[in-house]
């Protein structure tokens, strides 16, 4: 895959609240992954097991390396491009596009005093011999979240500050080798970090970022799942992204509760354009198992991904739900009654897996195992009946 030009909009947009911005006692964290827009997101779910020491998991492009523990993972893999990492935080890990963890915080947000950064990335540009210009396409960071402040976002840009939790111990000789700070003063890593000439795509990042600090200033205190995905599909601030052959390849939203004893929960869509996707829940649990309606079919040693050179052919990865997505898109473009019709379908099956985590985290719903564990792909076998 060619490398996108510096005019290229670039982004991904990241949300996360602590109470008391949380409406309920519980982190929750919110991400669009935006991808070329022909590229397909599919949810594979990796059961937990034993890995030898260096073990790593074939993930889109990028072996990624598996924790001894085994940790269990549902992973949002593009089709030709995913990076991600594991949060070690009990049993189970989500691994998500484009570098950002989400598990039951470990010592960090939502525990303690919140000291943690929300997003760290796992890529070698962000070693300290990295350039300025592999800073700002590797490294999305945010500051420590205090339960005081409440809710930050991120939008592909560097916002880590003079406040640091921990950093690589050459970072501050590598930046004063450069000649980007000279070691006098504070240590502000935006501000040393930051390229002399911004390119259009921090600026658009900018733009969105000042739009999703004011989307959740308005909701302070009621943040929920619900109010996450509305950010996610606000279009006016490009935050739900359609352009420059770039747009919203999937959305997730995380619930994940402070309370040890409560499972954490994770919305995913699996499809494109969060405003017109269903945000489906899935919890890990014994029995969890994937759902095939979201994986993409395999091509073996004829992968693209596998064969050298690399993306000489194109196959189609576009799984079944994504196809039955793709088709009521087109109906909602071309036939306005019945697309209308349609999208109220899927809104209301959303509000309902909506009501059923509420009501699960409330204690008035008590599901066998095997009930929340079949979940995800019962509400992905109703979605997909819906586009018929």
């Amino acid at each position: 895959m060619a490398s996108p030009s510096p005019d290229t909009p670039c982004s991904c947009d990241c949300f996360v609240s602590v109470p008391p911005a949380s409406a309920i006692p519980a982190v929750i964290f919110a991400k669009n992954s935006d991808r070329p827009r022909d590229e397909v997101q599919e949810v594979v779910f990796v059961p937990a097991g034993t890995h030898v020491p260096g073990s790593r998991l074939q993930a889109g492009l990028r072996a990624e390396q598996l924790c001894p523990g085994g940790l269990a993972g549902d992973h949002g893999l593009a089709g030709t491009l995913w990076a991600g990492g594991q949060l070690s935080g009990g049993p189970h890990a989500l691994l998500l596009p484009q570098h950002l963890p989400a598990g039951r915080p470990h010592g960090g947000v939502g525990a303690g005093d919140g000291r943690e950064a929300v997003g760290r990335t796992e890529d070698p540009g962000a070693s300290p011999g990295a350039s300025r210009e592999q800073v700002h396409q590797d490294m999305w960071m945010t500051p420590p979240i205090s339960s005081a402040e409440g809710a930050r976002n991120l939008s592909n840009q560097l916002s880590i500050g003079t406040d640091i939790s921990a950093e690589h111990p050459e970072l501050r000789t590598h930046a004063r080798a450069q000649g980007w700070w000279d070691g006098q003063g504070a240590f502000d890593f935006a501000q040393v970090f930051s390229l002399t000439q911004q390119p259009v795509r921090m600026e658009a990042a900018k733009a969105r970022f000042r739009a999703g600090q004011e989307l959740l200033r308005h909701q302070q205190g009621a943040l929920t799942a619900q109010a996450m995905m509305d950010i996610l599909r606000n279009k006016e601030s490009g935050i739900c992204m359609d352009s420059g052959g770039f747009r919203t390849t999937a959305s997730m939203v995380s619930v994940l509760p402070r309370d040890p004893t409560q499972p954490c929960v994770h919305f995913l869509t699996a499809t494109p354009d969060p405003s017109r996707s269903v945000f489906k829940p899935f919890v890990f649990g014994v029995g969890a198992a994937p759902a095939p309606q979201v994986v993409s079919p395999t091509f073996g040693a004829q992968d693209p991904v596998r064969t050298l050179p690399r993306f000489q052919t194109q196959v189609d990865r576009r799984h079944a739900l994504y196809r039955g997505h793709q088709a009521a898109l087109g109906l909602m473009e071309s036939e306005q009654g019945p697309g209308q019709q349609l999208q109220q379908k899927q809104r209301d099956l959303e509000q309902e897996g909506l009501e059923a985590v509420r009501g699960l985290l409330a204690g008035e719903w008590h599901p066998s195992p095997q009930e929340l564990a079949g979940l995800f792909q019962a509400f992905v076998e109703r979605e997909s009946q819906a586009y018929g």
